[in-house]
């Protein structure tokens, strides 16, 4: 389940030379406990190395282009030299502050760590959680097989998510069946919080898969442990793997406060009746399940019953596993896209799933900055009506 090679970096030391203790303490701190090392890449001196443009393989269907490298990651140029005679002694100016931790990770004008101030100042597109009235950003990030990377592999995708969190995205998707997802997923969101302690806060949501109701219950710990979170917002039943068991005890932690929301997922066609009857029937907050402009099994009795049912709605595949791409290939935008104020035809297939009231939040996965910003346009594009919907359908199918 692993995605494709990546050559692997060694961070190797800081150039500034052996590092102090406060630098092992950046170095070795970031992982919140998963290990030695962890440190998203970070060198011992407290720099992330370079080669944030080497990027996974993106798995959506879209070509690589030249914005999908990462600005920022070359070296600064070094200091000029001067010839002119040192000038007479002065006396000595106060002392610089000593730098922040962000500055030791970050480094002067990275722009693996943007600036976090919002999508931009733009008004952004967010759905309430039924169950509760919570709003969340109307994009998400998904992170199959995109973030089953190794310790010395993250810092190749860690600009995705300090991107995404700084476009105004919160809401983070995994599993232990991703890999090393959640365990770089953790990395990466202690290396933003510590480069920007200003940075806001992500909705952190994994998955349960495996029998019987102790290992589940060490998964989920594990879990937890991997991600760095002492408290989840959103646990899910994966595919519905025993799912009598595990609900007993999602429902268990999240009276005790452990997890916020819980849900359930599938990604089968076969599956949705089961769905159905569990979102009609049991107290969800969450269900998740693959819909698309080229995928709309769904729409016949699913989303109606979360829609009646009060639970919220993640989506899986929304771009059909990267089949709709294809089948737009070459295709201009159709004159809805600018009606919508959309640049791309991943934003208005993102859109188009927003046009169903009973969808909360796609989640695209993606490697690739580029293709991340391209999909975080969609928050703060216009909501298709139903006329609208039918026209994206139309232009994808013609």
């Amino acid at each position: 389940m692993v995605g494709p090679g990546v050559k692997r970096q060694d961070p190797g030391m800081s150039p500034a030379g052996p590092p102090s203790r406060r630098d092992l303490v950046l170095g070795l701190g970031l992982g919140l406990g998963v290990g030695v090392g962890v440190g998203v890449g970070v060198g011992l001196g407290g720099a992330l190395t370079a080669g944030c443009g080497r990027e996974r393989a993106g798995r959506d269907g879209r070509a690589a282009g030249p914005g999908d490298a990462v600005a920022g990651s070359a070296s600064p140029a070094p200091d000029a030299v001067g010839s002119a005679a040192p000038a007479p002694a002065a006396a000595s100016p106060p002392a610089p502050p000593p730098p922040s931790a962000g500055d030791a990770i970050r480094g002067p004008d990275d722009a693996r760590f943007p600036s976090f101030t919002g999508a931009d100042g733009a008004a952004i597109t967010r759905r309430p959680i039924p169950s509760t009235g919570e709003l969340l950003p109307a994009i998400g990030l998904g992170s199959w097989p995109t973030f089953d990377v190794g310790p010395d592999e993250v810092e190749g995708v860690l600009p995705v998510v300090a991107h995404f969190l700084a476009r105004g995205g919160r809401v983070i998707d995994s599993s232990p069946m991703y890999g090393q997802a959640e365990a770089a997923i953790g990395r990466m969101l202690a290396a933003v919080r510590a480069a920007e302690p200003t940075a806001p806060d992500a909705f952190v949501a994994t998955k349960v898969w495996t029998s019987g109701e102790r290992a589940g219950r060490e998964q989920m710990e594990r879990s937890m442990r991997r991600l760095g979170v002492s408290r989840l917002d959103l646990m899910q039943i994966h595919n519905l793997l025993d799912w009598k068991v595990h609900l007993k005890t999602l429902r268990a932690w999240k009276e005790a406060g452990r997890f916020r929301y819980l849900g359930v997922t599938h990604y089968q066609h076969g599956a949705f009746a089961e769905l159905e009857q569990l979102v009609r029937r049991e107290r969800l907050d969450f269900v998740q399940l693959p819909y698309s402009v080229a995928d709309r099994a769904a729409e016949a009795r699913l989303l109606p019953a979360a829609a009646a049912a009060g639970v919220a709605v993640l989506v899986m595949q929304p771009f059909d596993s990267g089949a709709l791409f294809r089948r737009v290939r070459g295709k201009p935008l159709p004159p809805v896209a600018a009606e919508l104020g959309c640049s791309s035809w991943a934003q208005l297939f993102l859109v188009w799933l927003l046009g169903h009231p009973a969808v909360t939040c796609p989640i695209p996965a993606t490697s690739r900055v580029a293709h991340l910003l391209d999909n975080m346009g969609a928050l703060t594009a216009r909501v298709p009506d139903a006329a609208q919907r039918a026209a994206i359908v139309r232009a994808v199918e013609a």
